[in-house]
């Protein structure tokens, strides 16, 4: 087999199996109202097992460099889903939607041409989550009404999150480090969960679960400093684990809490 096809077939099964965990993970979402969905939307669903077949290819000081890329735009998704939060009260799918990916666009322009550490990009994210976090908390708590799917909206999901795979994998030994670490975090679950609840539940309800979407992207970015600074010393294969570990933990901790009455 020639090694094109190979990296062909390789390619395919990686996208079917990213995939199917984004599928799993939407479908909980939309069931569980707009706490859990927020919280399960932001566990590295997307991002993990790009991360994992990224260091099938590339070794450990790209992964770790990979990692500190994607914690500096994670602050960027933040205000992404804070956008859309804000604009989706009264506004419509498109217009909430466009702003935000335009404003994530023009952030992630910047952001790209800095040179981030593991510690700044940290300080950002504090900042950056600190506002949002108390921008969207009064929009958090809507009920979520009963989701009637229709026949493409599994399928459109699965192409949403194949794409983002395969062009991560297939452009990240052109663009490097730094941008593989930036398509790895693409907000394709957050997006998708916009295009399918939106028109048919309304703005506010599906606002309700971005809203709570912050609170897990302080689990992912506390993740991203895991996986940064456990890489080399522990491996990438633990350190994935760990990170995983980091953000699963991140959420149940704060169900826990609400389940507690602790407003987080």
């Amino acid at each position: 087999m020639s090694p094109d096809l190979t990296f062909a077939l390789t390619l395919i099964v990686k996208m079917a199996i990213t995939a199917g965990f984004v599928l799993a993970a939407t479908v909980t979402a939309e069931r569980a109202g707009p706490l859990v969905g927020g919280l399960v939307a932001t566990l590295p669903i997307g991002a993990g097992p790009v991360y994992v077949f990224l260091s099938l290819d590339h070794d450990v000081q790209f992964i770790a460099q990979s990692a500190v890329a994607s914690l500096a735009i994670n602050a960027v998704n933040v205000v992404f889903a804070t956008v859309y939060v804000l604009l989706a009260q009264k506004r419509s799918l498109l217009l909430s939607l466009a702003a935000g990916l335009a404003v994530w666009t023009a952030l992630t322009l910047v952001i790209h041409w800095v040179q981030w550490t593991v510690f700044t990009a940290l300080a950002m994210n504090i900042v950056v989550l600190g506002v949002c976090l108390w921008l969207v908390r009064p929009l958090r708590h809507v009920t979520m009404p009963p989701v009637h799917r229709r026949w493409y909206d599994l399928p459109m999901r699965a192409v949403l999150v194949a794409l983002l795979v395969g062009i991560t994998v297939g452009l990240s030994f052109r663009i490097g480090a730094g941008g593989s670490g930036i398509l790895a975090v693409f907000p394709v679950v957050l997006i998708s969960i916009m295009l399918i609840l939106h028109n048919r539940v309304g703005g506010k309800p599906t606002a309700a679960v971005l809203a709570n979407a912050p609170l897990g992207l302080v689990g992912f970015a506390l993740a991203c400093a895991v996986l940064n600074f456990s890489a080399a010393p522990l491996g990438v294969a633990l350190a994935l684990a760990l990170a995983l570990a980091t953000s699963i933990g991140w959420s149940l901790a704060v169900l826990t809490a609400r389940r507690h009455g602790i407003e987080v």
